[in-house]
């Protein structure tokens, strides 16, 4: 790991495993604040927290000892840093985004902040303020690629293609090569609706010496603009091998079984996620569905627990247009709970985009649930 200068000050003798995941590197720029020297105590609890590691018990110890540091030494960004990467693995996004904008406001010059503050914004679906932060790193720190990269995936997200297309330009200007930005470059044209040149682009990404999962999922994903399931499947399953935590290609690959109907695989990939990142919104979308598939007259466990998931999701995002859809399609098709499916579908009219091909669907069941009871004569 890199310790910052104060770190490296108040641990003096203290040996540090040279395996440990936590402290951010800084970008040349304008000064940051001066920071008084690391408390020894809080330092010494930071190092062991990062010895415990990550993945044991989903990071619970490693958790309690950095709170710990920071109750001794509040000032200590390192630890706030690792504490919102851990927080965000656990998929507590809301805590995570917290303490990564403090550590962001305590050091303002370290990339590795900024880029997991953007990543958790854009994670929580707030794309806009994803971008508005890292547009402020990068104008302050030119050479901040890694900020950048995310930078263009946010302005993508927000719908801003221009201000996207600008940005992966100006990393492709330094390095001409790089995998993640000419991936970020195509996939920013597949949202434009060009898919020859995202196309192109994307095999230029797939050119690269080291293997890169976001060529692969940038291809999958203009693969599947194509409509080719098989080639999609492959890509994203390559963009798993290479990054395991590569959440977005777990949801792709399960989103592709879902579409031929192999219901049971597709559960597997989309839990996987949800057992990382137990709120994410496509990884719950995806198993309800999944669940929909595989439940049947005589076996109603799956759809109890798809309804279950899907009423969890708007308890959080009581406004999220895709669980609302699904519970009333779960409700009006398979639970014959005609009445409920018709008022969520009504909800769905209400709130959903004028274009989105779903409003079909969902007008036929409000038209089902206003028709009046078939007489029993």
């Amino acid at each position: 790991m890199i310790l910052t200068l104060r770190a490296q000050r108040a641990v003096a003798a203290m040996v540090v495993a040279a395996s440990l995941w936590a402290c951010s590197g800084a970008q040349q720029g304008p000064r940051a604040q001066a920071l008084p020297p690391a408390n020894a105590g809080a330092l010494d609890k930071m190092v062991r927290a990062l010895n415990e590691g990550r993945a044991a018990d989903k990071g619970s110890r490693s958790v309690e000892l950095l709170r710990q540091a920071l109750q001794e030494d509040p000032s200590l960004w390192e630890a706030r840093y690792n504490l919102g990467v851990l927080l965000a693995d656990r998929g507590e996004l809301g805590q995570a985004e917290k303490e990564l904008a403090t550590a962001a406001s305590l050091a303002p010059n370290a990339e590795d902040v900024a880029v997991a503050l953007g990543e958790v914004r854009r994670r929580r679906g707030e794309p806009k303020d994803a971008a508005q932060g890292l547009q402020k790193f990068v104008e302050l720190y030119p050479k901040a690629d890694a900020a950048r990269g995310v930078l263009v995936g946010a302005l993508r997200e927000a719908g801003d293609y221009a201000q996207a297309l600008e940005q992966a330009r100006q990393i492709l200007v330094r390095r001409p090569n790089d995998p993640s930005a000419l991936a970020e470059l195509a996939l920013t044209y597949v949202a434009k609706g060009e898919v020859d040149t995202a196309e192109l682009l994307s095999a230029e990404a797939l050119k690269a010496a080291q293997p890169s999962a976001a060529a692969e999922r940038g291809a999958g994903l203009i693969a599947l603009e194509q409509g080719d399931d098989a080639s999609a499947f492959r890509h994203f399953a390559r963009a798993t091998e290479i990054d395991p935590k590569d959440h977005t290609s777990q949801i792709n690959i399960g989103n592709v079984l879902l579409k031929a109907g192999v219901y049971n695989k597709a559960e597997q990939h989309f839990r996987a996620v949800l057992e990382l990142t137990p709120d994410d919104e496509g990884a719950t979308l995806g198993l309800a569905a999944a669940l929909r598939g595989q439940g049947a007259r005589e076996n109603k466990a799956p759809y109890l627990e798809a309804e279950k998931l899907l009423k969890a999701l708007l308890e959080r995002q009581p406004n999220d247009t895709q669980a609302i859809f699904n519970l009333g399609v779960l409700y009006a098709r398979f639970l014959n709970q005609t009445a409920d499916g018709s008022e969520l579908m009504k909800r769905f009219l209400s709130e959903a985009a004028e274009d989105d091909p779903a409003r079909a669907l969902a007008q036929q069941i409000v038209s089902e649930g206003n028709a009046p009871p078939a007489s029993k004569n």
